[in-house]
């Protein structure tokens, strides 16, 4: 399933050469981009990949966005993100869709380190487990009952018990098996944040599955070769000016790792 056909980035590019994000995205002023069930933003640190993610995931309204930073009274950020633009899908009657599915998400890979971080400080988890039941609508009396209540200490012993058990990266799957449903869109930064390569190509597989077969739709900000190589996707290379498409094997990262490797290779003989 497409549930977002394609984002049109500002035309309007600010001639203050400080001016965030305009000053990332100059050599994409107007661009249109078209998305398929899956597809990568590949770019190397200060790209703007991520912030691309953001923007998106912010005129969108998609849950867990980041506002935007702005500086001064102009807001820039504000200011491009108004003029951007999106064209949603069509559902199998060839009709356009009215919205995004409400599990619809923005994980980044933060997210993902806060979450490890969480559940390995006992404080920091009592705190996030208190501030869910606040969120699901419970009131100060509820929480402080809640706070000294058995069910919050055989949760954090059981939560406790997983992270002995299991590694970053095991909890990093956990998470994502929790997180990633059928039936939704999802937008990822760089999900590969500490996953082994084998992992990274395990979470790689099961992306491609849903987007096939559950009717998922990711865009994904990513530079690991393992997932470039993996993914069934149309790979965005923000380092191109202009931008264009790529495959994946001619990406200058994936490159590097080829090089490092026929650089060894006699180690492996």
């Amino acid at each position: 399933m497409i549930y977002v056909s394609s984002f049109k980035l500002s035309p309007f590019i600010d001639r203050n050469p400080n001016a965030y994000p305009d000053r990332v995205f100059k050599h994409m002023a107007g661009e249109v981009l078209l998305f398929e069930r899956i597809t990568v933003f590949y770019g190397n640190n200060g790209s703007g990949k991520s912030s691309l993610l953001n923007i998106i995931a912010n005129k969108l309204g998609i849950k867990g966005n980041e506002r935007m930073a702005s500086y001064g009274e102009n807001k820039y950020a504000e200011r491009f993100m108004e003029y951007c633009s999106f064209e949603l899908g069509e559902d199998e009657r060839e009709h356009k869709l009215a919205g995004l599915p409400d599990k619809s998400l923005y994980l980044k890979s933060e997210d993902i380190l806060y979450e490890i971080k969480k559940i390995q400080q006992q404080a920091v988890l009592r705190e996030g487990l208190l501030f869910e039941q606040a969120k699901q609508g419970a009131n100060r009396a509820e929480l402080a009952q809640y706070e000294g209540s058995f069910e919050l200490y055989k949760k954090l012993d059981i939560v406790s018990y997983a992270q002995e058990k299991y590694s970053n990266g095991e909890t990093s799957m956990q998470l994502f098996e929790d997180h990633l449903l059928p039936g939704s869109f999802y937008l990822l930064d760089e999900p590969e944040t500490s996953l082994s390569p084998a992992n990274q190509i395990k979470l790689a597989e099961q992306m491609n599955e849903l987007a096939r077969y559950f009717d998922c739709q990711f865009i994904i900000a990513t530079h690991s070769p393992f997932m470039l190589g993996t993914l069934h996707a149309k790979i965005y290379n923000l380092d191109a000016k202009p931008l264009r498409t790529a495959q994946w094997y001619e990406l200058d990262n994936v490159r590097f790792f080829q090089q490092f490797f026929q650089k060894h290779q006699q180690l492996f003989e």
